[in-house]
This record gives C-alpha cells, structure tokens and sequence, in this order.
C-alpha cells in the first residue's frame, strides 16, 4: 500500500483531485473487507431537509461520480428536485476520508444500458420488482414481485426499467482528509476554478 503523505511539496505541487482519488480507492480496495466503494450520499428534499445513506460508487471520472439509483426513490426524487448532492467516503483501515459536493446531472441512457447490462440478473430482476423506498406491506408481496418478474423475463435480455438510471455528481469542491496524532488531521481542498483545480490547505 502506498501512503500519500500530504504534508509533502510534492502533494501540492503535482496532484490533481481525480487522480488522487484514484490511488486512495486502489488503497482501500486493498484494505477495506467490505466495499472500498460504498459513500454516503446526502440530498436534501423540498423543505430543506437532509437525507443521508449509504450507495456504492460505480464510476468516476474528471466528469465526476457515478451512483445508479430507482427516481422513484426518495434519495432519486430528492434529487431531480434539488439537481445538487454530496458524498462522503470514510476508510477507517486508512484513517483516511474524501468529502465532495456539487451539481447533479442524469447519465447518459447508453452508459445506463451498459451498467444495467453488467448487473446479475437477480439484481436486474430487483430494480423491476422494488418499488424502492415506497411502504412495503410484507416480505411475501415483495417474494410474489420478484417471481413474477423472473417468469416474465425468464428468457433474454432483461431491459432497464425507465425508472431507474444513474446520476452524476460533478464535484465543485473534493476535500481530502487524513488522519494525524493528536487530532491534527491534513485536509486539502481542490475546489474547480473554470477548467483546472485550486488547492489549500485547511485547519484540522
């Protein structure tokens, strides 16, 4: 495992957000046990009030973060009324935490496709038979929905319910945080300035 030491000149001098990001993943896919993927995602509703919860990452880029969720969701309504969210990875093997915010936009219905291809098929059969956040009257209901979905896609391809998709976070700010005796944590901040990044360091 690679550390990054963000004390360093070289820190400031050479790296770039997404970059970054990448090597601190490749980190925790080498020391978290469970999902070195999984942040969570925060939105806000209508009246101002937030939400938070857990999703796993399915992609980035220098476009941004990718999440793949049901719009009938309240984390999906909550965010085609607001068009802004947050996220926040913490890999405590690496005492180490990425906070980012910033507008949301819809994924492409390609790359969609092509991430609702990749799923397994009971994971496909899932997104048809979850009404996703809404009340459920009993496991069975849930078990009955499953089944009848899985008769009627028991041959072929399964297609993408219109309903669910993915979004997009493009990040207006990335903080970088990791930890240090006595509490006196490193944090960078990379925040877009028109096509490039500007970088400063925070007080723990």
């Amino acid at each position: 495992m690679v550390e990054t030491d963000l004390t360093s000149g070289d820190f400031t001098e050479t790296m770039e957000p997404f970059r970054l990001f990448a090597e601190w993943l490749a980190d925790a896919e080498t020391s978290e046990p469970n999902d070195p993927n999984a942040v969570a995602l925060a939105t806000v509703d209508a009246e101002g009030m937030p939400n938070v919860r857990m999703v796993l990452l399915k992609g980035f880029d220098e476009h941004g973060f990718v999440f793949y969720t049901n719009f009938d969701s309240a984390k999906g309504r909550e965010i085609l009324g607001q068009r802004k969210a947050a996220m926040c990875f913490h890999w405590k093997s690496l005492r180490r935490q990425v906070r980012l915010r910033g507008p949301v936009e819809i994924v492409s219905d390609e790359e969609a496709d092509a991430y609702f291809a990749s799923r397994p098929r009971g994971s496909r059969i899932g997104a048809w038979a979850s009404k996703q956040s809404r009340e459920l009257e009993s496991r069975f209901a849930l078990e009955k929905a499953v089944a009848e979905y899985t008769a009627r896609y028991a041959i072929g391809e399964i297609p993408r319910p219109s309903y669910w998709s993915g979004f997009r976070i493009v990040p207006g700010t990335i903080e970088f945080w990791h930890d240090r005796p006595f509490r006196l944590h490193d944090r960078i901040v990379f925040t877009r300035e028109g096509d490039g990044w500007s970088k400063k360091r925070l007080y723990p």
